[in-house]
């Protein structure tokens, strides 16, 4: 199987199956010298793992990390970080009754055809467990980020058609919900249209949003790799991603320019906008504001609602998916948003260094 690497510079390759022993990932090109512990790669996980509140898999996975390589006396080494993560509550028998079925919504029929064979165990490689490699990696990136001044905060937006509006924000109570909304009344009306969608056996879908602080101008290379590029390739990899927005997204294709436009003004000898329409990003390349993006997470698929579908025979037949699976899957998609950002940004700072024959002087010189 090609393409579970991501990265230039800063690479990770994330490896196992849903139902196997472990999920892991190795991180290549971390730079040494930065002080790393399985708690600060815990504290990232700890927001996706399972079981967390009503609202997700009752699958029990204590989603322990642990760094096999790469660190010495508390700081990373300059070689490979690896991180193992082991399953612990596998229920393989719950996926015994729908082996020979086609899941409306997932990888299933798309897996067959490429491979000729899937493991039909919560999906192996195409599960949602498989993102637990990008946020273990993620946690390091941020790191390494905030070093730099860096800081990268994602929440959600939106849970089906509740959305909060920009002027009631208040980020500190992100945390104090279990479905990470920047606002708690909002998250009480969420969690009340989600029961009503698990009462009648369906489920929903939201979004995330993903704020960018103290990221320098001159970021993102101009062609092929811009740095919105880069970040919504970085998102739509994410299995249950079928949109992304940055900035004013596609609010930007009803307005005009004079409207859509971010004026510059000087302040204090420093480069400033007066708004932030372009969300960042101007030519593919940071700008020095705040870089804001968004990503649409469909609603769960597996749900225990009857729907149509056919075998691997090509026989008609109906399903009704039972077992363990999140209502929504948006709240533990926020920390993946986050982690693949992260992972996009570092990656791109390092490449960065290259762009001026003053960076190299500033490093090998200290000019």
């Amino acid at each position: 199987m090609a393409g579970s690497t991501y990265g230039t510079l800063f690479t990770i390759t994330t490896w196992g199956e849903s139902h196997g022993a472990a999920i892991g990932v190795v991180i290549d090109g971390c730079p040494a010298g930065l002080s790393l512990s399985e708690k600060d790669i815990q504290s990232y996980l700890n927001r996706r793992k399972p079981g967390q509140n009503k609202f997700t898999t009752k699958r029990k996975e204590s989603d322990r990390a642990e760094i096999l390589s790469g660190t010495f006396e508390g700081k990373t080494t300059g070689t490979p970080v690896s991180i193992l993560i082991k399953n612990e509550d596998q229920r393989s028998k719950d996926y015994g009754k729908i082996k020979d079925c086609y899941r409306p919504g997932h990888a299933d029929y798309t897996f067959d055809a490429k491979y000729g064979f899937r493991d039909y165990r919560g999906g192996g490689r195409s599960s949602g467990r498989e993102t637990i490699g990008r946020v273990a990696a993620g946690a390091v990136a941020a790191k390494l980020l905030k070093e730099l001044g860096i800081t990268v905060t994602a929440y959600t937006r939106s849970i089906g058609s509740i959305r909060i509006p920009y002027k009631e924000y208040h980020y500190e109570e992100i945390t104090e919900n279990p479905l990470y909304m920047p606002n708690n009344s909002y998250a009480e009306k969420a969690s009340e249209y989600l029961e009503a969608c698990m009462k009648n056996l369906d489920s929903s879908g939201g979004t995330v949003e993903c704020m960018v602080t103290g990221m320098p101008a001159g970021i993102g290379e101009p062609v092929f790799q811009k740095l919105d590029a880069e970040l919504a390739k970085a998102l739509m990899s994410i299995g249950a991603v079928k949109g992304v927005e940055i900035g004013d997204g596609f609010k930007a294709a009803e307005a005009p320019g004079s409207a859509n436009n971010d004026s510059f003004f000087s302040k204090n000898g420093n480069i400033c906008k007066k708004t932030n329409h372009s969300g960042g990003i101007l030519g593919g390349i940071s700008d020095g504001s705040p870089i804001l993006i968004r990503a649409a997470v469909k609603p769960t698929p597996s749900i225990a609602r009857e729907q149509q579908t056919i075998t691997n025979q090509k026989e008609n037949t109906t399903i009704a998916i039972t077992g363990r699976h999140d209502p929504v899957i948006v709240p533990r998609a926020v920390v993946v948003v986050e982690a693949m950002t992260a992972l996009t940004l570092i990656d791109l700072l390092m490449r960065n260094t290259t762009s001026q024959l003053e960076n190299l002087k500033a490093f090998y010189q200290g000019k």
